[in-house]
């Protein structure tokens, strides 16, 4: 068996593992502490930005994003030219590579242009409770590819921002006021006037309701079995579900200590004589 000379091996090969593992060093180390410096800008960026009244957090958001994504790319660029690659190939090899990766990343790249466009003619911003691809919640975030949603029941939903733009968005966040509409039905020996003016009654002993558009109650259809009586207040978005929660309760309540009753389906049993 032959002796072998590793420092004649060392001679040949040494001083290239050499060079190359001081690269590959030196290469992790820029990696390490740009990929660092690029949470820390975009953080900042969007610390920044959403504390300046005059810009909406979903921008600070947008921009926070958009400038740790390109400290990013400037980053593994600069691994390159660790390696020796420079910069100016780089480019020219990434303009080569720009048909081919844009048929690959068809998907990512409309999720980008859709972010900014929401960006842009804002829809919807952070807290507003929406609609989105057919799923309701409130936007959580809004970055470069998604729009984060949590449902009422606190269940992340993440909504391609395709899709989300290109389908119907329903804001129930984008108006100050909303109207609540609660149908009641009573029976039809009921009195309809006193109904009316029980409703009514209970409308206006909530401060959330608006006088200004005045609430409608009115009379609106005769059913099979109840004569329905349409409610429509005016009450503040944040108030909607409170005032319409309450509503319900307080009417129901209200019928029940006037003797108004409200129908619902039974049956009744007729006995034949045989």
């Amino acid at each position: 068996m032959e002796n072998i000379d590793f420092a004649a091996l060392w001679s040949q090969y040494g001083p290239a593992l050499l060079s190359f593992g001081v690269r590959a060093l030196g290469a992790l180390v820029v990696l390490i502490i740009g990929l660092r410096v690029a949470a820390w800008l975009g953080g900042l960026v969007r610390k920044v930005t959403t504390t300046q009244e005059n810009i909406d957090d979903t921008l600070g958001n947008f921009f926070g994003s958009l400038v740790r994504w390109a400290v990013t790319a400037a980053v593994f660029i600069a691994v390159l030219q660790v390696f020796g690659v420079p910069a100016t190939s780089f480019v020219a090899v990434l303009g080569a590579l720009t048909l081919a990766i844009g048929l690959s990343l068809q998907g990512a790249l409309g999720n980008i242009a859709s972010g900014v466009m929401i960006m842009i003619f804002r829809p919807y911003k952070l807290g507003d409770f929406v609609e989105l691809d057919g799923v309701a919640g409130t936007v959580k975030d809004i970055n470069l590819f998604q729009t984060v949603m949590a449902t009422p029941d606190n269940v992340m939903i993440l909504v391609p921002n395709s899709q989300a733009i290109d389908g119907v968005i329903k804001n129930f966040s984008g108006y100050p006021t909303r109207r609540v509409d609660v149908l009641f039905g009573i029976d039809y020996g009921d009195d309809m006037d006193k109904a009316i003016g029980i409703i009514e009654s209970v409308i206006r002993s909530d401060d959330r309701v608006m006088s200004s558009p005045e609430p409608f109650v009115k009379v609106v259809n005769l059913g099979d079995s109840s004569v329905d009586i349409q409610t429509r207040s005016w009450v503040k978005s944040s108030d909607y579900w409170g005032v319409k929660f309450d509503l319900i309760k307080k009417v129901k309540e209200a019928f029940d200590a006037q003797g108004i009753s409200i129908p619902y389906p039974h049956q009744v049993e007729i006995s034949k004589a045989g």
